[in-house]
């Protein structure tokens, strides 16, 4: 698995507890959560590298 990096996110109050609430239906961390929905849409997009699409879906 590919290192992470750090970063800061900026986000409204309101959007962050509807993240914080879904990852919680989720059962994920809200980092979790966030990086699922980020995957998700670079997928949907045709964006995600190949490599990274293989590591997503084995696990």
């Amino acid at each position: 698995m590919a290192a992470k990096k750090p970063f800061a996110l900026r986000l409204d109050e309101k959007m962050m507890k509807a993240v914080e609430k879904w990852a919680e239906d989720e059962f994920r961390s809200t980092n979790g959560q966030l990086e699922w929905i980020i995957r998700e849409a670079l997928k949907k997009a045709g964006r995600l590298p190949k490599s990274t699409q293989s590591e997503s879906e084995s696990s």
